[in-house]
């Protein structure tokens, strides 16, 4: 495969694209009061904010992320996009019931007023870290892997800075409700784009059963080892080196959990919806359009084997990490992170090529412009407010604004660092897997145990980060072999039971929490059944727990058909 150039016409829509996006997120943007600029006025109906969690969660990251590791080992990593629809079931159900009636900015907020001020801070400065160097650097990577075929003389350094701006350029001005806005028209061009990648998938391929015949053919061949079955199977053993299916009942709803019940640039989304109502269908339709992910996101990957498994990249100057130091990758096989620009750049005319970039960059610009949003709203209001209690307004937007130019430049210089992982998508789940055991144990525990106390929760998210230190620096040091080879789908549910442990035995050597600590902040069921009441009231298709129902229903269905 040469170099690419793109045609004139492609270069004219992606410029037309990054202009009209900038300036259509600076006319939605809010800043009267810092409501408006954090939360955009807490006013959002559903459809804005489901297409907000769909495209906050579907950032270049992820979509590259989705077809390098289809093409990598199989549909598998489907798992992590359907148990979205069960996760956010459960979240709408018994979390954002608190979230919102709680009327807090942030999740760390939030904590403290189920524990105190040491479970906020120490929370929040996780997520802010954990918003740059998984969220906002792994997308300014991923669109620096699309440009640099484009631009192969351009220093990766550069290319990320120039897109870090081009995010940051609506972010800064116009706060969340310029950022949700915006993510509505890149969810549908980003939608767009993968259906058009997966006609032309397809149409070269022969079809499904073009597609199948291939993989047995390289599976007859000897150049894949496992057959069309296995690579469509969304269950593994439990030695399989990518997804073992103790790892997807344990580990992969613990990261979800994680990522959309507790992370602070999701649930902000839902903070600023109108009502309860709205946040939980919102919630529900964000789940919904996860589902389809599998047909026009992953299987394209799977496609690429059949079509580029051998093909020769080394025109396009990928570096990858080796023992005598970066060189260029000379097979696709070797670096499945480029499995999304070579479908694109071998599979799509003109215009159509155009549209599709634009999309992977309106992608990129959504998942970092809501982790900027998020993660200088906990600067801001965990942080400066505290402070400087008697700041106005006006100097609270502007604080957050100053912190969003920080990150952006902390996060474009952690960028570089994720070439040295072997795949973007391990990077994320890794990254991630240390991350959530601490979080979901302070908020698991914290909801449904009414003992649980502020020591407990303090020390858990201690131990936990401690414990998630050694772990990490074990892996790239090399210390503890037996520990390095556990699967972190493995190692993040037994780090989450070392949390539970902690919460539990520190919380019992003390003190009970006061009234105030647990009233209107832990799940009883007499809340269930006055919620039942209330649902009883209203035809079924506005009653969120049959929509939860049908949801989970269809998401069954697509999942037995697949295992």
């Amino acid at each position: 495969m040469e170099q690419v150039t793109l045609n004139v016409i492609d270069g004219i829509i992606i410029i037309c694209y990054l202009v009209g996006i900038i300036g259509y997120g600076i006319s939605k943007g809010k800043q009267q009061s810092s409501e408006d600029y954090f939360l955009a006025g807490r006013n959002l109906t559903w459809p804005i904010v489901g297409i907000s969690l769909f495209a906050a969660n579907i950032g270049s990251s992820t979509l590259i992320g989705l077809t390098a590791d289809a093409f990598k080992t199989n549909i598998a990593v489907y798992n992590y996009e359907w148990m979205a629809a069960v996760v956010l079931v459960i979240f709408a159900i018994f979390f954002m019931p608190f979230y919102l009636n709680s009327k807090v900015y942030t999740m760390p907020e939030f904590l403290e007023r189920r524990y105190d001020g040491r479970a906020r801070y120490f929370f929040s400065i996780i997520t802010i870290v954990g918003n740059v160097i998984i969220d906002t650097a792994a997308g300014l990577y991923a669109g620096n892997l699309i440009l640099k075929i484009i631009f192969p003389e351009l220093d990766s350094a550069i290319i990320i800075t120039l897109l870090a701006i081009a995010a940051a350029a609506y972010t800064i001005p116009g706060g969340l409700s310029a950022v949700v806005h915006t993510e509505v028209i890149q969810a549908i061009i980003l939608v767009m784009g993968s259906i058009a990648l997966t006609y032309f998938c397809f149409d070269q391929v022969g079809g499904w059963s073009g597609m199948i015949a291939g993989l047995d053919a390289m599976n007859q061949g000897g150049q894949l080892n496992k057959s069309s079955d296995e690579v469509f199977s969304l269950v593994g053993p439990i030695n399989d080196p990518y997804m073992p299916w103790t790892g997807l009942v344990f580990g992969v709803p613990l990261l979800g959990f994680y990522f959309w019940a507790n992370n602070q640039f999701m649930v902000q989304r839902v903070l600023s919806a109108k009502d309860l109502n709205h946040g939980r269908w919102g919630a529900l339709f964000a789940g919904l359009l996860k589902l389809p992910v599998i047909f026009i996101m992953i299987v394209p990957g799977v496609i690429a084997i059949v079509l580029f498994s051998d093909t020769d990249i080394s025109g396009l100057n990928y570096l990858i990490p080796s023992s005598t130091g970066m060189v260029v990758c000379s097979q696709l096989s070797d670096c499945p992170n480029m499995t999304y620009p070579v479908l694109i750049y071998n599979l799509l005319p003109v215009g159509v090529l155009g549209l599709v970039i634009a999309g992977l960059l309106a992608a990129m610009s959504s998942s970092i412009s809501a982790t900027l949003n998020s993660a200088s709203t906990l600067i801001t209001m965990d942080f400066i407010l505290k402070l400087k209690p008697n700041l106005s307004s006006k100097n609270l937007v502007t604080s957050g604004q100053i912190a969003t130019v920080i990150l952006v430049m902390l996060a474009a210089a952690w960028a570089p660092q994720i070439e040295k992982f072997s795949s973007l998508w391990e990077y994320l789940q890794l990254v991630l897997g240390f991350i959530a055991p601490p979080i979901v144990s302070v908020f698991l525990l914290g909801l449904f145990w009414k003992r649980g106390n502020a020591n407990g929760a303090f020390a858990s998210l201690l131990g936990g980060l401690i414990l998630s230190m050694i772990l990490i620096l074990s892996k790239v040091n090399h210390w503890f072999p037996v520990i390095n080879d556990i699967h972190f789908l493995h190692t993040a549910p037994l780090l989450l039971l070392a949390c539970l442990v902690i919460h539990i035995c520190f919380s019992l050597l003390s003190a009970p929490p006061s009234q105030e600590k647990i009233e209107k902040m832990t799940w009883t069921k007499a809340i269930f059944d006055s919620e039942t009441q209330e649902l009883n009231t209203l035809v079924w298709y506005k009653n969120y727990r049959n929509l939860a129902i049908l949801l989970l229903l269809l998401t069954a269905l697509i999942v037995g058909y697949f295992i």
